[in-house]
């Protein structure tokens, strides 16, 4: 790191140790009195994460979590809930997300029980307001833009394509997509819109000490196919093993045709991969992660040809 950077971490941490912002401040309880700040957790996007502990006017002591989005009414205890948001005054550059502070262990998992079965009702009992995902009726067209959209920030990243990825990308859209998610709205069949969390690593659930129950944060919520939650707990880097995706699976079932369900789970671990390779474009390897995701599919699904229903 050079000493500009250093030098701005240092500013930027005096400033938070004075905490003194009138934005943040307002956003606290009335009457309260800031007792502590301190870094607290990590992020792959925001500049600081921390707890921060205040004394109300009752004399009851509280901690905040700051920085996240809330996650859904219908499972309101799943991830901890929002209290304000907004641009910090003394940094316009600054913008900060203040949230409950939920304690919990970080070398723990969710029991698969507890935690399946909360992420159940999240997926079951959300509904879409329009019935649709996000501006479209049909889940392929959405899926497709957004994994399009992926890729093509995985190449600007790396200030450019690769010839290979541009042949498998064009089959992969003209082919496989088609192949894997059109039977999920054909012949009779459809998708539900489920809120999802949207980057269910593991690294984005635990265990609340204090209640014991699982818990979720760190969320980017949409509505989507439920099973596009699996495909985040596909990746190497994860935790969540075949125990979770079973459990899930005891309480929602697979959806139609339930043989192109490993295809499909592979289809969505796709997208999860290439935004990991647009957040690291140093690392060579997960682009050619993305590579070998993109060759498997287009091996088992590229030269059907056809798309059942």
């Amino acid at each position: 790191m050079d000493d500009s950077n250093s030098a701005a971490e240092t500013e930027f941490e005096n400033w938070i140790t004075k905490f003194d912002d009138p934005a943040v401040l307002a956003a606290l309880p009335q009457g309260c009195h800031v007792l502590s700040t301190a870094r607290h957790g990590k992020s792959f996007w925001a500049t600081w994460t921390g707890r921060i502990t205040v004394q109300l006017a009752e004399s009851s002591p509280r901690s905040y979590f700051i920085k996240f989005l809330p996650s859904t009414p219908f499972t309101p205890d799943f991830a901890p809930q929002p209290t304000a948001w907004g641009t910090c005054q003394t940094r316009p550059d600054t913008h900060f997300f203040l949230c409950e502070f939920r304690n919990f262990p970080t070398d723990e998992m969710p029991d698969p029980k507890d935690f399946t079965a909360r992420l159940a009702d999240l997926h079951g009992k959300s509904q879409s307001p329009e019935g649709k995902f996000g501006f479209h009726s049909s889940w392929e067209v959405f899926f497709a833009k957004c994994l399009s959209y992926a890729l093509d920030l995985e190449i600007k990243g790396r200030r450019g394509s690769h010839p290979e990825l541009d042949a498998l990308r064009t089959v992969l859209f003209g082919k496989v997509i088609p192949r894997l998610l059109r039977p999920l709205e054909t012949g009779g069949r459809s998708v539900k819109p489920s809120l999802v969390h949207g980057d269910l690593w593991y690294a984005n659930s635990g265990r609340d000490r204090d209640s014991g129950r699982s818990i979720i944060f760190d969320t980017c919520c949409f509505y989507a196919h439920n099973e596009y939650e699996v495909g985040q707990w596909k990746p190497a880097c994860n935790k969540f093993d075949e125990t979770h995706v079973a459990t899930y699976h005891e309480r929602v079932a697979k959806s139609e045709p339930v043989e192109d369900y490993d295809g499909r789970i592979d289809l969505y671990k796709l997208k999860f991969n290439t935004h990991v390779s647009a957040l690291f474009p140093e690392n060579q390897h997960l682009r050619e992660q993305i590579l070998g995701d993109m060759r498997d599919l287009v091996h088992r699904y590229g030269d059907t040809g056809t798309v059942s229903g």
